[in-house]
């Protein structure tokens, strides 16, 4: 990972702490109905804001040299968006019987629901020297569908319908992060050589808006007296999260590593990246929508606060044995390539 991308990353988790800590202090600040008005400059502005941002900086002219993996990329997608959330539901229903907080197990399974994110796998994949192309292509793809998909997920593993219409949810998405998303691609056509030329802060913008989404976040949780969340559990997410991670990484490897796999070990590595990482991002503010109003938002969130870093830190710390495998292999398949 690039030295400025991983010290803007390191930032951001401090900043995250930061602004939790501060919604601890004066959660009055950033209620429904505070100084913030965050019923109207979260909900809408500073979503739109992070969607528009992302349709700027989303470079899809360049995804057409990967669309010809179509196996690659079907795998990446399928695992991602319908084997990831599955496993996690099958795997929560033993959970349920314990006594971690049921809130922060739902947040669990708003992870599995995520897209991959548009950064930190390609910025790892990149790192280790794998399929660039193929991470570009499935992370930009991959938050494109989850727009739809994630919604859908997220409706047909907790059921939030109950408590938010249908119909309310997918009009505020189209409007707060299609429409934007949309926008910010029509306006990087007519100035895509400033934006190559000038490289605006697109992650710091996005980065600083997405703070202030968590901190309005953490203040309903601190603002309202009947959350209790003990140490107990979220000791034990932290853990299921790790093992989470190491669990799909090495079920990926093996899966795209098979003699009949047709995946080469540069595939593999933007594989083991794209599939088992989870979007913030985009993550948080749509949460924000579906779970509008919900006292336990902020509950449901943590999960996702913890798999983010944790992505980053353990792709980040793997990256150095993954080349050392990638480029073995490669060498392998050179030396056994028949001479002509």
């Amino acid at each position: 990972m690039r030295p400025l991308e991983r010290m803007r990353k390191e930032w951001f988790m401090i900043g995250i702490v930061l602004a939790i800590g501060a919604a601890k202090l004066e959660p009055s600040v950033g209620v429904n109905g505070g100084p913030l008005k965050p019923e109207v400059t979260v909900s809408y502005i500073a979503v739109a804001t992070i969607f528009f941002n992302s349709g700027l900086s989303l470079k899809t002219e360049e995804l057409t040299s990967a669309l010809v993996h179509l196996k690659l990329h079907l795998f990446i997608q399928v695992f991602t968006l319908a084997f990831f959330p599955a496993t996690i539901w099958l795997f929560l229903q033993l959970l349920s019987v314990t006594s971690i907080n049921e809130w922060l197990l739902k947040g669990l399974q708003t992870v599995g629901c995520m897209p991959p994110p548009v950064s930190s796998a390609v910025i790892l994949t990149k790192a280790v020297g794998g399929n660039e192309a193929a991470a570009i292509f499935n992370s930009a793809f991959g938050s494109f569908l989850g727009i739809v998909v994630t919604p859908l997920l997220l409706l047909l593993f907790l059921g939030s319908s109950s408590s938010v219409p249908f119909t309310s949810i997918f009009s505020q998405l189209f409007m707060t992060v299609v429409v934007p998303l949309i926008i910010g691609q029509i306006v990087r056509r007519y100035i895509k050589d400033w934006l190559e030329r000038k490289q605006p802060p697109f992650g710091t913008v996005s980065s600083s808006v997405l703070l202030m989404i968590i901190y309005t976040t953490f203040c309903d949780t601190f603002s309202n007296p009947h959350i209790d969340l003990d140490k107990f559990s979220l000791v034990l997410i932290l853990f299921i999260i790790v093992s989470i991670q190491l669990s799909f990484m090495l079920l990926t490897f093996i899966f795209s590593t098979r003699n009949n796999s047709g995946f080469t070990p540069a595939d593999t590595v933007a594989i083991v990246f794209c599939s088992t990482h989870k979007s913030l991002t985009l993550g948080i503010p749509m949460l924000k929508i579906v779970f509008a109003g919900h006292e336990h938002l902020s509950l449901i969130s943590v999960p996702l606060l913890i798999y983010h870093p944790a992505q980053i830190l353990l792709g980040s710390v793997l990256v150095p044995t993954i080349k050392s495998w990638m480029v073995s292999r490669q060498k392998g398949v050179k030396l056994t390539r028949p001479t002509v």
